[in-house]
Protein backbone atom coordinates (compact mmCIF):
# COMPACT_ATOMS: atom_id res chain seq x y z
CA UNK A 1 0.00 0.00 0.00
CA UNK A 2 1.38 3.22 -0.98
CA UNK A 3 2.24 6.35 1.69
CA UNK A 4 1.59 9.78 1.54
CA UNK A 5 4.76 11.82 3.15
CA UNK A 6 3.67 14.59 5.26
CA UNK A 7 4.80 16.89 7.51
CA UNK A 8 3.84 17.07 12.07
CA UNK A 9 4.52 20.35 13.51
CA UNK A 10 3.69 19.07 16.96
CA UNK A 11 3.90 21.95 19.83
CA UNK A 12 2.31 22.70 23.11
CA UNK A 13 2.73 25.13 25.25
CA UNK A 14 2.87 24.45 29.44
CA UNK A 15 3.12 20.76 28.87
CA UNK A 16 5.00 20.17 26.09
CA UNK A 17 4.63 17.44 23.60
CA UNK A 18 8.27 17.06 22.16
CA UNK A 19 7.68 17.07 18.46
CA UNK A 20 9.58 19.97 16.88
CA UNK A 21 8.53 22.04 13.26
CA UNK A 22 9.04 20.06 9.90
CA UNK A 23 12.28 19.56 8.21
CA UNK A 24 12.98 18.94 4.83
CA UNK A 25 12.92 15.40 3.39
CA UNK A 26 16.67 13.81 3.90
CA UNK A 27 18.65 12.74 0.93
CA UNK A 28 18.43 8.99 -0.25
CA UNK A 29 21.13 6.95 1.10
CA UNK A 30 23.20 5.63 -1.60
CA UNK A 31 22.09 1.63 -1.15
CA UNK A 32 19.11 0.53 -3.26
CA UNK A 33 16.43 -0.06 -1.37
CA UNK A 34 13.27 -0.68 -2.94
CA UNK A 35 11.18 1.22 0.20
CA UNK A 36 12.06 4.85 0.40
CA UNK A 37 10.46 4.94 3.62
CA UNK A 38 12.77 1.98 4.61
CA UNK A 39 15.77 3.75 3.42
CA UNK A 40 15.04 7.00 4.83
CA UNK A 41 15.49 5.63 8.55
CA UNK A 42 19.18 6.58 8.76
CA UNK A 43 19.37 6.10 12.43
CA UNK A 44 18.77 2.22 12.05
CA UNK A 45 22.33 1.77 10.37
CA UNK A 46 24.01 4.95 12.03
CA UNK A 47 23.35 3.61 15.85
CA UNK A 48 23.73 0.23 15.20
CA UNK A 49 20.41 -0.93 15.40
CA UNK A 50 20.23 -2.99 12.24
CA UNK A 51 23.61 -4.93 13.84
CA UNK A 52 21.65 -5.37 17.26
CA UNK A 53 18.95 -7.22 15.54
CA UNK A 54 21.22 -9.99 14.69
CA UNK A 55 20.90 -10.66 18.25
CA UNK A 56 17.49 -9.25 19.19
CA UNK A 57 14.80 -7.68 18.35
CA UNK A 58 12.78 -7.19 21.17
CA UNK A 59 11.10 -10.09 22.00
CA UNK A 60 9.83 -10.61 25.28
CA UNK A 61 9.88 -6.93 26.55
CA UNK A 62 7.01 -4.34 26.45
CA UNK A 63 7.33 -0.52 26.31
CA UNK A 64 4.87 1.65 27.83
CA UNK A 65 3.97 4.95 25.92
CA UNK A 66 2.58 7.50 27.99
CA UNK A 67 1.10 9.53 25.50
CA UNK A 68 -1.84 11.26 23.62
CA UNK A 69 -2.59 7.19 22.77
CA UNK A 70 -1.58 4.92 19.86
CA UNK A 71 -4.14 4.89 17.17
CA UNK A 72 -5.57 1.13 16.02
CA UNK A 73 -5.46 0.78 11.94
CA UNK A 74 -2.02 1.58 11.04
CA UNK A 75 -0.24 -2.00 9.95
CA UNK A 76 2.54 -0.29 11.75
CA UNK A 77 0.71 0.73 15.46
CA UNK A 78 -0.28 -3.05 15.40
CA UNK A 79 2.17 -4.19 18.23
CA UNK A 80 0.03 -2.98 21.12
CA UNK A 81 -1.42 -5.55 23.44
CA UNK A 82 -2.85 -3.13 26.08
CA UNK A 83 -3.85 0.10 27.49
CA UNK A 84 -5.66 2.84 29.70
CA UNK A 85 -6.94 6.18 29.21
CA UNK A 86 -6.12 8.70 31.92
CA UNK A 87 -7.57 11.67 30.28
CA UNK A 88 -11.54 10.90 30.29
CA UNK A 89 -11.86 11.90 26.98
CA UNK A 90 -10.09 8.41 25.25
CA UNK A 91 -11.27 5.37 25.16
CA UNK A 92 -10.86 2.81 28.22
CA UNK A 93 -8.09 0.88 25.89
CA UNK A 94 -6.16 3.74 25.35
CA UNK A 95 -6.39 3.41 21.43
CA UNK A 96 -8.39 6.54 20.53
CA UNK A 97 -5.74 9.53 20.27
CA UNK A 98 -6.57 12.78 22.71
CA UNK A 99 -5.96 16.49 21.75
CA UNK A 100 -6.79 18.54 19.15
CA UNK A 101 -3.76 19.33 17.70
CA UNK A 102 -1.00 16.71 19.37
CA UNK A 103 -3.57 13.44 18.86
CA UNK A 104 -1.32 12.05 16.54
CA UNK A 105 1.66 12.57 19.07
CA UNK A 106 1.33 8.86 20.52
CA UNK A 107 1.68 7.25 17.27
CA UNK A 108 3.84 8.54 16.10
CA UNK A 109 6.52 8.13 19.56
CA UNK A 110 4.62 4.44 19.27
CA UNK A 111 5.85 3.53 15.72
CA UNK A 112 9.29 4.86 16.52
CA UNK A 113 10.06 2.31 19.38
CA UNK A 114 7.89 -0.43 18.50
CA UNK A 115 6.71 0.18 14.77
CA UNK A 116 6.18 -3.34 13.00
CA UNK A 117 7.05 -2.05 8.97
CA UNK A 118 4.31 -2.76 6.22
CA UNK A 119 6.62 -5.68 5.38
CA UNK A 120 9.82 -7.16 6.01
CA UNK A 121 11.70 -4.37 3.95
CA UNK A 122 8.66 -1.70 3.58
CA UNK A 123 7.30 0.89 5.99
CA UNK A 124 8.31 2.33 9.30
CA UNK A 125 9.96 -0.01 11.69
CA UNK A 126 10.56 1.08 15.14
CA UNK A 127 13.85 -0.09 17.46
CA UNK A 128 12.31 -3.16 18.64
CA UNK A 129 9.63 -4.23 16.14
CA UNK A 130 9.23 -7.24 18.52
CA UNK A 131 8.42 -5.79 21.86
CA UNK A 132 5.05 -5.39 22.67
CA UNK A 133 3.71 -1.72 23.33
CA UNK A 134 0.82 -0.59 26.10
CA UNK A 135 -0.98 2.53 25.19
CA UNK A 136 -1.88 4.71 27.81
CA UNK A 137 -3.60 7.84 26.47
CA UNK A 138 -3.27 11.79 28.40
CA UNK A 139 -4.59 14.82 27.60
CA UNK A 140 -2.47 17.73 27.36
CA UNK A 141 -4.81 20.51 27.95
CA UNK A 142 -6.83 21.75 29.70
CA UNK A 143 -10.35 20.04 29.09
CA UNK A 144 -9.63 16.89 31.10
CA UNK A 145 -11.37 16.42 34.31
CA UNK A 146 -8.66 14.71 35.86
CA UNK A 147 -5.51 17.29 36.63
CA UNK A 148 -2.41 16.40 34.16
CA UNK A 149 -0.24 15.96 37.09
CA UNK A 150 -2.78 13.06 38.17
CA UNK A 151 -2.91 11.40 34.93
CA UNK A 152 0.88 10.97 34.96
CA UNK A 153 1.60 9.79 38.34
CA UNK A 154 -1.62 7.06 37.28
CA UNK A 155 -0.56 6.20 34.23
CA UNK A 156 3.25 5.23 35.50
CA UNK A 157 1.98 2.97 38.02
CA UNK A 158 -0.84 1.29 35.26
CA UNK A 159 2.18 0.59 33.01
CA UNK A 160 4.30 -0.46 36.47
CA UNK A 161 1.14 -3.13 37.13
CA UNK A 162 0.96 -4.39 33.66
CA UNK A 163 4.17 -5.73 33.33
CA UNK A 164 5.97 -2.45 31.48
CA UNK A 165 9.74 -3.02 31.06
CA UNK A 166 10.33 0.11 29.45
CA UNK A 167 8.09 3.54 30.02
CA UNK A 168 8.97 6.41 27.35
CA UNK A 169 7.86 9.89 28.30
CA UNK A 170 8.31 12.37 25.42
CA UNK A 171 7.08 15.79 26.75
CA UNK A 172 7.97 18.41 29.10
CA UNK A 173 6.23 20.35 32.02
CA UNK A 174 9.10 23.20 31.04
CA UNK A 175 9.76 23.68 34.71
CA UNK A 176 12.76 21.90 37.16
CA UNK A 177 10.63 20.99 39.51
CA UNK A 178 7.61 18.29 39.51
CA UNK A 179 4.83 17.93 41.76
CA UNK A 180 5.27 16.01 44.56
CA UNK A 181 2.76 13.38 43.61
CA UNK A 182 5.17 12.20 41.00
CA UNK A 183 7.74 11.19 43.83
CA UNK A 184 5.66 8.39 44.80
CA UNK A 185 4.64 7.39 41.40
CA UNK A 186 8.54 7.43 39.99
CA UNK A 187 10.01 5.87 42.33
CA UNK A 188 7.25 3.39 41.82
CA UNK A 189 8.48 2.49 38.46
CA UNK A 190 11.94 2.38 39.17
CA UNK A 191 11.85 0.40 42.62
CA UNK A 192 9.81 -1.98 40.20
CA UNK A 193 12.49 -2.08 38.05
CA UNK A 194 11.71 -0.45 35.23
CA UNK A 195 13.88 1.99 33.01
CA UNK A 196 12.11 5.15 32.35
CA UNK A 197 13.33 6.66 29.42
CA UNK A 198 12.27 10.79 29.03
CA UNK A 199 12.79 13.50 26.09
CA UNK A 200 14.62 16.38 27.21
CA UNK A 201 12.56 18.73 25.41
CA UNK A 202 13.34 21.47 21.82
CA UNK A 203 14.03 24.93 22.24
CA UNK A 204 12.46 25.48 18.48
CA UNK A 205 9.27 24.63 20.81
CA UNK A 206 10.47 26.95 23.52
CA UNK A 207 11.69 24.59 25.69
CA UNK A 208 14.69 26.86 26.87
CA UNK A 209 16.05 24.47 29.69
CA UNK A 210 15.90 20.78 30.32
CA UNK A 211 11.85 20.25 32.64
CA UNK A 212 10.59 17.45 34.57
CA UNK A 213 10.22 14.85 34.18
CA UNK A 214 13.50 14.81 32.68
CA UNK A 215 15.02 16.26 35.62
CA UNK A 216 14.03 13.35 37.85
CA UNK A 217 16.49 11.17 39.50
CA UNK A 218 16.89 7.65 37.76
CA UNK A 219 15.07 8.70 34.76
CA UNK A 220 17.13 8.11 31.40
CA UNK A 221 16.82 11.92 29.85
CA UNK A 222 17.82 11.69 26.16
CA UNK A 223 19.07 14.72 24.03
CA UNK A 224 18.84 15.44 20.39
CA UNK A 225 21.59 15.29 17.85
CA UNK A 226 21.45 16.33 14.07
CA UNK A 227 22.36 13.78 10.89
CA UNK A 228 26.14 14.85 11.81
CA UNK A 229 25.91 14.19 15.27
CA UNK A 230 26.06 17.41 16.57
CA UNK A 231 23.75 19.05 19.40
CA UNK A 232 20.36 19.79 17.57
CA UNK A 233 19.73 23.71 17.93
CA UNK A 234 16.20 23.70 17.22
CA UNK A 235 15.09 19.75 17.71
CA UNK A 236 16.94 19.72 21.52
CA UNK A 237 17.36 21.53 24.65
CA UNK A 238 20.63 20.71 25.96
CA UNK A 239 21.10 20.29 30.47
CA UNK A 240 23.24 18.62 33.09
CA UNK A 241 20.44 15.83 33.41
CA UNK A 242 21.32 14.49 30.16
CA UNK A 243 22.41 11.28 30.10
CA UNK A 244 22.37 9.74 26.58
CA UNK A 245 21.70 11.60 23.02
CA UNK A 246 20.52 9.88 19.66
CA UNK A 247 18.66 11.54 16.66
CA UNK A 248 16.00 14.21 16.53
CA UNK A 249 15.69 15.78 13.04
CA UNK A 250 14.65 13.98 9.65
CA UNK A 251 12.61 11.43 11.87
CA UNK A 252 9.95 9.30 10.39
CA UNK A 253 6.88 8.23 12.27
CA UNK A 254 3.53 7.04 11.42
CA UNK A 255 0.10 9.30 12.08
CA UNK A 256 -3.21 7.64 13.15
CA UNK A 257 -4.26 7.87 9.77
CA UNK A 258 -1.46 5.68 8.07
CA UNK A 259 0.56 9.02 6.76
CA UNK A 260 4.33 8.89 7.11
CA UNK A 261 5.22 11.94 8.99
CA UNK A 262 8.41 13.89 8.83
CA UNK A 263 9.18 15.13 11.96
CA UNK A 264 11.87 16.57 13.99
CA UNK A 265 12.42 16.52 18.15
CA UNK A 266 13.13 14.77 21.18
CA UNK A 267 10.20 13.14 21.26
CA UNK A 268 11.62 10.95 18.78
CA UNK A 269 14.96 10.51 19.90
CA UNK A 270 13.35 9.24 23.36
CA UNK A 271 11.38 6.01 21.85
CA UNK A 272 14.93 4.98 20.02
CA UNK A 273 16.65 5.08 22.96
CA UNK A 274 13.82 3.13 24.66
CA UNK A 275 13.87 0.73 21.96
CA UNK A 276 17.19 0.15 22.19
CA UNK A 277 16.81 -0.19 26.20
CA UNK A 278 14.01 -3.02 25.21
CA UNK A 279 16.82 -4.39 23.11
CA UNK A 280 19.26 -4.76 26.16
CA UNK A 281 16.59 -6.05 28.15
CA UNK A 282 15.55 -8.88 25.65
CA UNK A 283 19.51 -10.23 25.24
CA UNK A 284 20.11 -9.67 29.19
CA UNK A 285 17.15 -10.45 30.56
CA UNK A 286 19.30 -11.15 34.08
CA UNK A 287 20.03 -7.31 34.45
CA UNK A 288 17.87 -5.06 36.29
CA UNK A 289 17.34 -1.58 35.71
CA UNK A 290 20.13 0.46 36.51
CA UNK A 291 22.41 -2.14 35.01
CA UNK A 292 20.49 -1.79 31.24
CA UNK A 293 20.66 2.39 31.72
CA UNK A 294 24.08 2.00 32.64
CA UNK A 295 24.86 -0.20 29.32
CA UNK A 296 23.18 2.52 27.75
CA UNK A 297 25.62 5.19 28.94
CA UNK A 298 28.91 3.51 29.18
CA UNK A 299 28.57 1.48 25.83
CA UNK A 300 27.71 5.19 24.24
CA UNK A 301 29.85 6.87 20.98
CA UNK A 302 31.88 10.46 22.70
CA UNK A 303 30.19 13.64 20.90
CA UNK A 304 32.79 15.12 18.97
CA UNK A 305 34.09 18.34 21.29
CA UNK A 306 32.19 16.94 24.54
CA UNK A 307 33.83 17.94 27.71
CA UNK A 308 34.12 15.03 30.01
CA UNK A 309 33.11 11.76 30.46
CA UNK A 310 29.16 13.52 31.17
CA UNK A 311 28.92 16.28 28.87
CA UNK A 312 25.75 19.00 29.31
CA UNK A 313 24.95 18.98 25.10
CA UNK A 314 25.36 15.03 25.02
CA UNK A 315 25.08 13.41 28.52
CA UNK A 316 27.58 10.38 27.89
CA UNK A 317 27.74 10.45 24.51
CA UNK A 318 25.71 9.27 21.12
CA UNK A 319 23.42 5.83 21.86
CA UNK A 320 25.25 2.59 20.04
CA UNK A 321 22.54 0.00 20.06
CA UNK A 322 24.84 -2.67 18.81
CA UNK A 323 27.54 -2.17 21.54
CA UNK A 324 24.63 -2.17 24.31
CA UNK A 325 23.47 -5.00 23.35
CA UNK A 326 26.81 -6.76 22.63
CA UNK A 327 29.70 -5.22 24.90
CA UNK A 328 31.03 -6.46 28.06
CA UNK A 329 30.07 -3.97 30.49
CA UNK A 330 31.17 -4.31 34.49
CA UNK A 331 27.83 -4.61 36.62
CA UNK A 332 27.08 -1.81 38.77
CA UNK A 333 25.48 -1.41 42.18
CA UNK A 334 23.01 1.84 41.25
CA UNK A 335 21.53 3.74 38.75
CA UNK A 336 23.93 6.17 37.25
CA UNK A 337 21.28 8.35 36.58
CA UNK A 338 20.68 8.90 40.63
CA UNK A 339 18.68 7.75 43.50
CA UNK A 340 15.52 9.46 43.34
CA UNK A 341 14.60 7.57 47.04
CA UNK A 342 17.81 9.34 48.83
CA UNK A 343 16.47 13.02 46.62
CA UNK A 344 13.54 12.35 47.95
CA UNK A 345 15.10 12.04 51.73
CA UNK A 346 16.46 15.17 51.07
CA UNK A 347 14.18 17.41 49.37
CA UNK A 348 10.97 16.70 50.55
CA UNK A 349 11.92 16.69 54.41
CA UNK A 350 8.42 16.75 55.87
CA UNK A 351 8.84 12.85 54.81
CA UNK A 352 12.82 12.12 55.39
CA UNK A 353 13.48 9.29 57.20
CA UNK A 354 16.44 9.50 59.53
CA UNK A 355 20.19 10.78 58.23
CA UNK A 356 22.47 7.79 57.22
CA UNK A 357 25.20 6.81 59.56
CA UNK A 358 28.50 8.59 58.49
CA UNK A 359 30.79 6.20 57.10
CA UNK A 360 34.22 7.82 57.99
CA UNK A 361 36.36 6.01 60.72
CA UNK A 362 35.47 7.41 63.97
CA UNK A 363 37.90 9.39 66.78
CA UNK A 364 39.52 6.58 68.90
CA UNK A 365 38.14 8.24 72.61
CA UNK A 366 39.63 6.16 75.82
CA UNK A 367 37.17 3.72 77.28
CA UNK A 368 34.83 5.00 79.95
CA UNK A 369 34.90 3.32 83.27
CA UNK A 370 31.60 0.79 83.72
CA UNK A 371 28.46 2.32 85.15
CA UNK A 372 26.99 0.64 88.39
CA UNK A 373 23.74 -1.25 87.70
CA UNK A 374 20.65 1.17 87.76
CA UNK A 375 18.98 0.80 91.39
CA UNK A 376 15.76 2.43 90.54
CA UNK A 377 13.55 3.07 87.88
CA UNK A 378 13.98 6.29 85.69
CA UNK A 379 11.25 8.55 84.98
CA UNK A 380 11.76 12.02 82.82
CA UNK A 381 9.66 12.76 86.14
CA UNK A 382 12.41 12.20 88.79
CA UNK A 383 15.73 13.73 88.91
CA UNK A 384 18.38 11.35 87.66
CA UNK A 385 22.11 11.26 88.70
CA UNK A 386 23.20 13.83 86.30
CA UNK A 387 20.28 16.21 87.05
CA UNK A 388 21.20 15.94 90.79
CA UNK A 389 25.08 16.63 89.86
CA UNK A 390 24.57 19.14 87.25
CA UNK A 391 21.15 20.84 88.28
CA UNK A 392 19.58 20.24 91.62
CA UNK A 393 22.69 20.02 93.72
CA UNK A 394 24.26 23.88 92.45
CA UNK A 395 20.76 25.43 92.54
CA UNK A 396 20.39 24.15 96.16
CA UNK A 397 23.65 25.23 96.84
CA UNK A 398 22.97 29.02 95.66
CA UNK A 399 19.82 28.76 97.09
CA UNK A 400 21.15 28.06 100.44
CA UNK A 401 23.37 30.64 100.46
CA UNK A 402 20.90 33.15 99.00
CA UNK A 403 19.44 32.60 102.57
CA UNK A 404 21.91 33.07 104.85
CA UNK A 405 22.66 36.52 102.68
CA UNK A 406 18.74 37.43 103.53
CA UNK A 407 19.23 36.49 107.06
CA UNK A 408 22.38 38.35 107.51
CA UNK A 409 20.72 41.69 106.50
CA UNK A 410 17.42 41.05 108.28
CA UNK A 411 19.42 40.89 111.22
CA UNK A 412 22.06 44.13 110.23
CA UNK A 413 18.47 46.02 109.29
CA UNK A 414 16.73 45.09 113.02
CA UNK A 415 20.27 45.99 115.08
CA UNK A 416 19.81 49.15 113.12
CA UNK A 417 16.70 49.78 113.89
CA UNK A 418 17.06 48.65 117.57
CA UNK A 419 19.77 51.44 117.90
CA UNK A 420 17.97 54.55 116.27
CA UNK A 421 14.90 53.97 118.74
CA UNK A 422 17.49 53.88 121.87
CA UNK A 423 19.33 57.11 120.82
CA UNK A 424 15.79 58.45 120.34
CA UNK A 425 14.41 57.14 123.92
CA UNK A 426 17.80 58.46 125.32
CA UNK A 427 17.20 61.80 123.84
CA UNK A 428 13.69 62.51 125.00
CA UNK A 429 14.52 61.71 129.02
Amino acid sequence: MSRRLTAAALVLAGVGLLGAAPAPAPSPTPQAIADPVRAAQYWLDDYGIRDAWATTRGAGTRIAIIDTGVARGPAELSGVVAGADFSGLGSPDGRTPVGAVDAAHGSLVASLAGGRGTGPDTGVIGVAPEAELLSLSLSFGAAAATPFADQVAQAMRWAVDHGADVINLSFTTNTLDWPQSWDDAFLYALEHDVVVVVAAGNRGSGTDRVGAPATIPGVLTVGGVDRAGKASVEASTQGITIGISGPSEDLLGVSPQGDTVLWNGTSGAAPIVAGIAALVRSAHPDLDAANVINRIVKTATPAAGASGPRDPLYGYGLVDAAAAVSQSVPAVESNPMGDLKEWIRLYRRADAEPAPVPTTEPVAVPPLPAADAATRPTTPLLPSEQTLIYGTLPLSLATAAGILVALGVTAATRRIRSARAQRVLSSST
